[in-house]
């Protein structure tokens, strides 16, 4: 009896240490393997600083470099990329604003304004074109040649020149200025044809070619300030003083020999006892008064529209 028990001990002696030892087996083995695979997510979650504590509390073994690796493989934060922009500085844009009352600010906006000044708006009281206008104290680039043939032709066909030509043809009708035209709807539309032909026509050649043949620019700069007689006298004068394209003064050929050549090829759509230099001499003469009295109607637009109107 006794010998045949004490096989069966030992047996069952070695299969228990045996079992003992492959569980310790395990846990030694399998706990490093388990760190490693949680370690890049914890990694990841954790900052830079509590990576690095983490790291020196562990220390790391031959036999297990993953906290090493994984420290070193981690991306950096944020915060940390975010900081070289944060710390760029950049300038403001340009603006147009001045304290000087004198001052002429270079800008490439049309639209701009100073601080001294006040804004031509693009249309008086929202329908007359006022495309050409400029606010005070702002100086322009030149215009190309296309640039000033398209202000000409926005001048000549806005939806409101068919409005304005529609009035000016009526007062003329009623005051009969053409009898062969006779009156009634169709005295009417020969008088309502023969206007917007005239103001195209002037438009072409003293806001298009003219500038362009003469190197002109064919905007209107506002002066803005000073007294009424100074701001009357230097609008009216528009019509004989002008700017080149380098902003320097100079005679209005665009003006003056522009409107002579616009009334003279307007007779050719006219019945031929209008087609005399006389005739030519008026309609070149009443051209030049009416944009005279339009460059003073727009020198003082802002102010009217400012204080009367409340627009700013």
């Amino acid at each position: 009896m006794r010998l045949n028990g004490m096989p069966f001990c030992n047996l069952n002696q070695l299969r228990l240490t045996g079992l003992r030892l492959g569980t310790a087996l395990l846990i030694i083995v399998g706990a490093p393997l388990a760190l490693s695979a949680q370690q890049p997510l914890t990694s990841s979650i954790s900052s830079p600083a509590s990576a690095t504590e983490s790291s020196s509390l562990v220390p790391p073994s031959d036999t297990d470099p993953s906290p090493t690796l994984a420290a070193v493989d981690l991306p950096d934060a944020p915060s940390t990329l975010l900081l070289p922009q944060t710390t760029q500085t950049t300038n403001p844009p340009p603006t147009a604003q001045t304290t000087d009352p004198d001052a002429v600010i270079k800008t490439n906006n049309p639209d701009a304004v100073s601080s001294n000044g006040n804004q031509q708006t693009k249309r008086v009281l929202g329908i007359i074109p006022n495309f050409s206008s400029v606010s005070a104290d702002l100086k322009l680039p030149p215009q190309t040649p296309k640039q000033k043939l398209i202000l000409a032709a926005k001048n000549s066909f806005d939806y409101s020149s068919f409005l304005v030509a529609g009035i000016q043809a009526g007062f003329a009708m009623d005051s009969d200025s053409y009898p062969e035209f006779h009156q009634g709807l169709k005295g009417y539309g020969q008088y309502y044809w023969h206007t917007l032909a005239d103001t195209a026509d002037e438009n072409f050649f003293v806001s298009g070619l003219g500038p362009i043949v003469f190197h002109q620019d064919n905007r209107f700069y506002t002066l803005g300030h000073g007294s009424f007689t100074k701001r009357t006298l230097y609008a009216v004068s528009r019509v004989l003083i002008t700017r080149t394209d380098n902003s320097n003064p100079m005679f209005n050929f665009s003006e003056v020999i522009g409107s002579g050549a616009a009334a003279g090829l307007s007779t050719l759509w006219y019945p031929k006892q209008y087609q005399t230099w006389t005739k030519v001499g008026q309609k070149w003469l009443t051209s030049d008064l009416i944009d005279g009295f339009n460059f003073w109607w727009k020198e003082w637009w802002p102010t009217a529209n400012k204080y009367v109107f409340h627009t700013h």
